[in-house]
Parts: structure tokens; C-alpha cells; sequence
């Protein structure tokens, strides 16, 4: 969205609105949906740019997390609900930071106000309601974004920029892992741990931040072939799953997803003709989290890899942000785009898939009237046998 084309930040009346503190236009108005934890961070992100970017809303239907919300985080105005907010507020983003299950219709929602959104993951819960989101932003043409912040870190940038360029040889292997630990305290959460509400375990809720930069380094995948189960944790969802993947180009890669491992890590490692790219993090990465190993007659490439000499940020909200800022100011797609987030979510869907009916599933079999489609489970939970899953 160039700026030429962004909303006229004159003031406006704010019926229902409460907490009421007058403050100047900001180049960007931005709003969130949304006052749990994970708004937070986005609060944290959107004072580190706050010349460009300026929290002018929130919505959050719970009075007690609002009003606690804002006395920590102070914005102009504090709405009972999203349909307030976009009656209400003239906003240039929308950040939707509430429980897996109301993200797609807080999106649409967005989209049917005019306001581009950046969504919190997974996206939807299904393919399907990937498939409306789109429907709705072809018909609106304005965009909803997927926060998958691991994208844009100063490594990851520089990766696929090295791939793309062909400089590290045909990519051959990868593994790509999240091996965390959840207790089952975790899971007193309502919504966690349940297909209605969450779309899936650490398959949706966990994993796919780091198979979603595999996805973005390797390109479109081929096809999966997985397993999963319900091995520890007291959920309808899984715990662990386990897929491989071969690409469009070749290569071949591992993915595992997991809440039981109690030593918790963050691993990508490929494996191009010409060197090997590590990475071992936990929930953020900077560079001394890359390892790049040179084939032997390839050392030079060492000298590629080095850093750029800019600053060595956390991968994290603040970059992906500042990314999609920069892409509203010179009119270019910002990210992540729905096309590149249904690209993963159908990853996602195919592990189920494939996991549950016991063979491989290829990128684009999922049709509309498959019940992968219509939710992630495709009605089925083979660790209760003769009980269907709620989709």
C-alpha cells in the first residue's frame, strides 16, 4: 500500500471509546485486537518505531485485561470490541492478537473496514478459511499479513539472498525442528490443546514458525509424508509429529514438532553442493546463533556469509514490522502475504493428513471438498478410536 493511497489521518469522532487522551496524527495509526501477552510484544515493537508507528487503539472484550492493558500500556482510546474499533477508528493496521479461533473473522472484519491486517499464527485454522480470506481480499483488495517474524532476521534475509543468487549450489537436505517442552499446567487454558480452538497442536501452535522459514529459504514443497501422536500431554490435539518433504527443487528435508522434550531448541540446518547453513535458537535468533560451513574448494563463500555490518537485531515483531512499514511507504507487497502463509498452513494440513490416513499427501491434493480442507483433523483422531473430532 503506498502512502499516496493510505487513509486521511484527520480526526474522526470515537463513539464508545473510553480512556480518551488527544495526542498528534502519527505517520501510521495503528490498533490491536487483542490484549493477552502476545500483544504485548507487539506494544514493545511499535515503541521502538514509534516515529513512524503509533498505537492509537485497542480492543479487548475482556474489561479486566483491558483496563490492565492499558495502565501499562497507555493508548488513546480503549474499545469493548473490534466492531467498535473499526466503526470508531481511522486506522492504516490492525494487529490481531487474540486466540487462534477468531482469526480469520477478525480479519475479514479488517478487510471489510478498509484496514490491513497483521495476523498473529496460524492464520485461520483451516484451509478453508484460508480459501475466504482470500476470496475477501481479492474482493476488498486489502491485505491481510501473517506474523512469521522469523523470516526477517538479518541471517535469514541474507540466506535467501545467497540461494536465490545460486552462489551455495542446488540445496540437497534439511532438518528443521522444534523440540520444546510444555507442561500440562499449559493446557488449563481453555482454548489450548484443542482442534476448535487452536486448529492443531505444535504442528499449528508451535512448530510452523520454524517450518515456515525452512519453507521460505527451500520454496514450494512437493510433497509430505508424516506421523503424529498424542504421546504425553493431556490435549485432543497432538504433541509430536513428524513429517518429510521433498521439494519443487529437489531437495529433501525432515520437520518435527514437539511439546514433550524437555532440553528445548530451535534447529534448521541445510544442506546446499557448496556449504552447510546451521541455525540453533530457541524463540529468537541473532547472528551468533548461525553456523556456515564452507565445502571443501568453497571456502571463499565464507566471506559471503559474513555480516552485512548493520545491527545485529534478535529476530523478533520489531523486524517484521519495520518491514511491512517500509512496504506501505514504497508502495511494494508487504509480507508475509496470504499466498505465502496458505503455502505453509497447507504444509501443515498435508502432515495431518498424511499422518492420519497412513500415506503421502502432494502439494495442491487438498481440494476444497476434502475434510483436511474444512479443518486441520479432517474429522478424525486416531489416538480416540470410534470418538470423531469436533472440526
Amino acid at each position: 500500500m503506498p502512502r499516496s493511497t493510505l487513509r486521511d489521518h484527520a480526526s474522526a469522532g470515537h463513539k464508545g471509546a473510553t480512556n480518551v487522551m488527544p495526542n498528534p496524527a502519527p505517520a501510521f495509526r495503528v490498533a490491536i485486537v487483542g490484549a493477552g501477552s502476545i500483544a504485548r510484544t507487539h506494544v514493545d515493537a511499535l515503541a521502538e518505531l514509534a516515529g513512524r508507528a503509533r498505537l492509537v487503539a485497542v480492543a479487548e472484550t475482556d474489561p479486566t485485561r483491558a483496563a490492565e492493558f492499558s495502565r501499562r500500556f497507555p493508548a488513546p482510546r480503549v474499545y469493548g470490541d473490534a466492531e467498535s474499533l473499526f466503526a470508531n477508528e481511522r486506522l492504516d493496521l490492525v494487529h490481531i492478537c487474540t486466540p487462534p479461533q477468531s482469526h480469520a473473522p477478525l480479519a475479514v472484519a479488517a478487510m471489510r473496514a478498509s484496514v490491513p491486517a497483521l495476523v498473529e499464527k496460524p492464520t485461520a485454522l483451516s484451509l478453508a478459511e484460508m480459501n475466504e480470506l482470500a476470496d475477501v481480499q481479492a474482493e476488498t483488495g486489502t491485505p491481510v499479513l501473517t506474523v512469521f517474524q522469523h523470516r526477517y532476521g538479518a541471517a535469514a534475509v541474507r540466506l535467501r539472498r545467497l540461494v536465490h543468487a545460486g552462489v551455495l549450489g542446488r540445496p540437497l537436505t534439511a532438518t528443521c525442528e522444534t523440540l520444546w517442552y510444555r507442561t500440562d499446567d499449559y493446557y488449563d487454558v481453555p482454548w489450548r490443546g484443542r482442534w476448535e480452538f487452536e486448529g492443531g497442536g505444535p504442528t499449528m501452535g508451535h512448530g510452523i514458525h520454524q517450518f515456515d522459514l525452512l519453507l521460505s529459504v527451500l520454496g514450494p514443497w512437493s510433497q509430505v509424508s508424516a506421523i503424529a501422536g498424542r504421546l504425553s500431554r493431556p490435549t485432543d490435539t497432538e504433541d509430536v509429529s513428524m513429517a518429510v518433504a521433498t521439494f519443487e527443487n529437489g531437495a529433501m528435508a525432515t520437520v518435527v514438532n514437539s511439546v514433550v522434550s524437555p532440553r528445548e531448541t530451535s534447529r534448521l540446518r541445510f544442506d546446499f553442493e557448496h556449504a552447510t547453513v546451521e541455525l540453533d535458537h530457541l524463540y529468537g535468533y541473532s547472528e551468533k546463533h548461525w553456523r556456515f560451513t564452507p565445502a571443501p574448494g568453497h571456502e571463499h563463500l565464507a566471506d559471503l556469509w559474513k555480516a552485512d555490518g548493520g545491527a545485529d537485531i534478535e529476530s523478533g515483531h520489531l523486524l517484521q514490522i519495520q518491514a511491512v512499514l517500509d512496504a506501505f511507504e514504497n508502495g511494494a507487497e508487504p509480507g508475509v502475504s496470504l499466498d505465502e502463509a496458505r503455502r505453509t498452513m497447507e504444509f501443515a494440513a498435508a502432515t495431518y493428513a498424511s499422518a492420519f490416513q497412513g500415506r503421502p499427501f502432494s502439494a495442491g491434493e487438498l481440494t476444497s471438498d476434502d475434510p483436511f480442507t474444512s479443518s486441520m483433523n479432517g474429522g478424525i483422531v486416531p489416538w480416540a478410536p470410534g470418538k470423531q473430532a469436533t472440526a
